[in-house]
């Protein structure tokens, strides 16, 4: 079914083809009355309808020669734009590119341009954040669903194996013992214990008595149970000694043998190659995989999870950056300033770096068009105001023939 262009194409066609054989017929019947019954004014009625139908059928020729063979038959520099396609799509692109795509016209209208203030309009209404929290969403969830497995698994035990042994074991360990001891944390462990520990020797009263009845029978028939009485009193007493003492020799040389053993972690040889063989034996791509591998699909399930439902804790996140961003765009105009200045910078720079990729997109597009295509297209979108030539070549013919025949009689009468 045709569209509205072609109805009006051929609208005007039929009108401008109509005009011209008006025409003929005005002329025909003045040549036949002239014959029969001839009167000063048909000469004048003559001559306007003979220039007209020359006037019309040369600019038909004219207008059908841009799209055509007229009458298909292959007259020399006719049917110009399925023949010039190549020159017509050369020359249209560089036009582009000379006359728009220069700086002198690109930079008024960049500077005009305040995509801040279009952005924060539109975000400023609700149904348009909800838009954005949607896109965001499905963006988010298309690109998760799309990742490899695979890929993202072995990505994460490589960088995870490379982080993991990139770092300083010994330093650690060395700066967490400097930290438990600054903080007296071993202290407390120690404080924590003592109790414990009395309360173990109080019960191994008879333990200490058995060991002594296997290990000094003679001795143990004699003064076994007072024996192994002071041994676990004087326990007692020595651990309630460092309990009390806050300056006991015990916490103090817990505190040196700590420090001292933090110290070795860092300059002895042999805590290097200790270290080295346990980051080597932990720390593979057979041991992490399983970890890594549960850590990406807990992960992709609850963002999943999270994008689907619209009250989860990300969408919640979205929206109330969408408001943020909104409300920051309206109000801060500093950086609407610095981003409106970002922008109409990048686009400036895109366009006229790319001058000459528009000016091959436009020359190529209209290559790889088949001539008579591009022909139609052209037809149909200027054939319609190529018609009023028609007409207009017809009355104005018309009239120029009129004068000449006027101004004949004038002097040849």
């Amino acid at each position: 079914m045709p569209n509205q262009k072609e109805i009006q194409l051929r609208k005007h066609k039929s009108i401008a083809t109509g005009l011209f054989f008006l025409m003929a017929m005005v002329y025909g019947l003045m040549v036949y009355f002239q014959h029969q019954n001839p009167q000063a004014w048909m000469g004048y009625v003559e001559a306007f309808a003979e220039a007209g139908m020359v006037g019309a059928l040369a600019d038909w020729f004219a207008v059908t020669a841009l799209f055509r063979h007229p009458l298909g038959i292959p007259i020399p520099h006719t049917n110009l734009i399925e023949r010039k396609k190549n020159d017509l799509g050369e020359n249209l692109g560089k036009f582009v590119k000379d006359n728009f795509l220069n700086p002198s016209n690109i930079r008024p209208y960049i500077e005009q341009l305040d995509v801040v203030k279009w952005v924060s309009n539109w975000l400023e209404k609700v149904d348009n954040q909800k838009i954005l929290e949607e896109e965001i969403g499905n963006f988010i969830q298309k690109i998760v669903k799309d990742l490899n497995d695979e890929e993202v698994e072995k990505f994460l035990v490589s960088k995870s194996e490379e982080i993991l042994k990139s770092i300083d074991y010994q330093q650690l360990t060395s700066s967490g013992i400097h930290y438990l001891i600054e903080k007296e944390e071993h202290i407390k462990l120690l404080e924590n214990l003592i109790p414990q520990l009395k309360e173990y020797v109080n019960e191994s009263q008879q333990m200490i008595r058995e060991r002594i009845s296997e290990q000094r029978p003679f001795i143990s028939f004699l003064a076994g149970k007072r024996i192994s009485k002071e041994l676990t009193d004087g326990l007692m007493m020595f651990l309630e000694e460092i309990e009390v003492d806050k300056e006991h020799f015990v916490r103090k040389k817990l505190t040196e043998n700590l420090e001292k053993f933090a110290q070795d972690l860092l300059i002895e040889e042999n805590w290097n190659e200790k270290f080295d063989q346990l980051k080597n034996e932990l720390i593979s791509t057979e041991n992490l995989r399983h970890y890594t591998d549960e850590a990406w699909q807990s992960i992709k399930t609850m963002l999943v999870e999270n994008l689907n439902d619209p009250d989860s804790t990300l969408h919640e996140y979205l929206r109330k950056n969408n408001q943020k961003l909104s409300e920051n765009l309206q109000n801060d105009e500093e950086l609407g300033l610095k981003i409106n200045k970002w922008i109409r910078l990048f686009l400036y720079r895109m366009i006229l770096r790319n001058r000459n990729e528009v000016e091959t997109l436009i020359s190529s597009t209209v290559s790889s068009w088949e001539g008579k295509e591009l022909s139609d297209k052209l037809e149909l979108e200027v054939g319609k105001d190529l018609q009023f030539i028609r007409i207009n070549g017809t009355l104005v013919g018309g009239l120029v023939g009129l004068i000449i025949y006027t101004v004949t009689q004038i002097f040849t009468s």
